[in-house]
């Protein structure tokens, strides 16, 4: 700590603003290269969600051929969770952006999907089991057909 910290003299009449910027966020530790085990989470979820939709679009057009009484509701609610999902992945899409981090598909290799990506200058592939994938991505759909239990509310 410096003669200088804590008055605010240093604060306003020395330093122009961006400057002010930079000196406030100097002891703040800036992500460089590697990714943080959340922004590994933010990858695989990136990976997750084309399949999710595509999955969800699927389901959609096969319940419109079958021969179901409440196929309108059962659509519907399906169009929900696939706008909810759509509406994520976009989201996080621009979260990836503002960090600097891009994925690219890149082959698949024994019933493992692998991943590159680029995260502020280090390059990696990420690996992703099949049925880790399959199984993620029941625990997603889960849950947003609990969100969907919860828009509509209990029954009285």
């Amino acid at each position: 700590m410096s003669k200088l910290d804590g008055n605010n003299r240093w604060g306003g009449k020395m330093l122009l603003t961006e400057h002010q910027e930079q000196y406030d966020q100097r002891n703040d530790v800036n992500p460089a290269g590697r990714p943080t085990p959340e922004e590994l989470e933010m990858i695989r979820d990136i990976i997750l969600f084309p399949h999710l939709i595509t999955m969800t679009q699927k389901s959609i057009e096969d319940i419109g051929f079958a021969k179901i009484t409440l196929k309108g509701v059962v659509i519907r609610c399906l169009e929900v969770i696939m706008f909810r999902i759509s509406d994520d992945y976009y989201a996080l899409k621009r979260e990836l952006k503002n960090r600097n981090i891009r994925v690219s598909e890149e082959e698949t290799n024994d019933g493992i999907l692998y991943y590159r990506y680029i995260c502020r200058g280090y390059e990696e592939k990420f690996g992703i089991v099949r049925e880790t994938l399959r199984t993620e991505m029941s625990i997603r759909l889960t849950k947003y057909t609990a969100d969907i239990a919860k828009l509509i509310g209990k029954p009285k």
